[in-house]
């Protein structure tokens, strides 16, 4: 793992700097070693500030890093951090699973289907029995993106974006899947919906799926 300066308060942890290709390190894929890497890193960061260990504003995962942003002493961090072991993402203490209702009527399902060489009812078997967890949230308020599916049933955008998606459509993209909180432009394939609200300004967090949250897209 490397840690790099950002600006004069925040460090980066580059955890993609970890993968070895010979051991068959996974990148990209939502189980890969470097997505369990960042999900330990962000989880043991936590745990280290809740205990006063680690004084930082926001950690701040993404697909291969962490960013810790808002630090008092960064070369000092850099140092502290580099000494520290996470536990490993498995193992980590994870906040409550989530279950969110999804009524599966979304005009990609077929699409979906087709990419995974099953028929409709085994996509949505597939999708109402994975646990998912939040690797990282972005792209809109409240957008979280969903691991859980395995590499090989990654899945293409739209070749063009619609240009707008209806709040609560669950979708999939690459090897993510995703909700979106509110109606926006999206190429992701859509495969059904929720009424479950996911973000409100108003509530503390106004996020309801935040990283490392588990989550279960039960029928509604």
């Amino acid at each position: 793992m490397r840690i790099r300066p950002v600006g004069a308060h925040a460090l980066l942890l580059d955890c993609a700097g970890e993968t070895d290709p010979a051991a068959g390190d996974d990148v990209t894929g939502p189980g890969g070693a470097v997505a369990a890497r960042v999900e330990a890193w962000r989880a043991e960061l936590w745990r280290r500030r809740e205990r006063g260990e680690l004084h930082a504003v926001e950690i701040v995962p993404a697909a291969t890093t962490v960013l810790l942003d808002g630090v008092r002493d960064p070369q000092r961090t850099a140092v502290l951090v580099a000494g520290w072991t996470p536990a490993p993402a498995a193992t980590a203490t994870a906040p409550a699973a989530v279950d969110v209702p999804v009524t599966y009527d979304g005009e990609d399902l077929p699409t979906v289907a087709g990419h995974w060489r099953v028929d409709v009812p085994a996509v949505v078997r597939r999708l109402t029995t994975t646990e998912f967890r939040v690797a990282f949230c972005g792209f809109a308020p409240g957008f979280a993106y969903l691991t859980g599916l395995p590499a090989a049933l990654a899945v293409p955008r739209l070749p063009s974006p619609r240009p707008r998606v209806p709040a609560g459509s669950v979708a999939l993209a690459g090897p993510y899947a995703g909700i979106y909180p509110s109606a926006s432009p999206g190429g992701w394939l859509l495969v059904g919906r929720t009424d479950l609200p996911l973000f409100d300004v108003h509530a503390e967090p106004p996020a309801r799926l935040g990283p490392g949250t588990r989550v279960r897209l039960v029928p509604a």
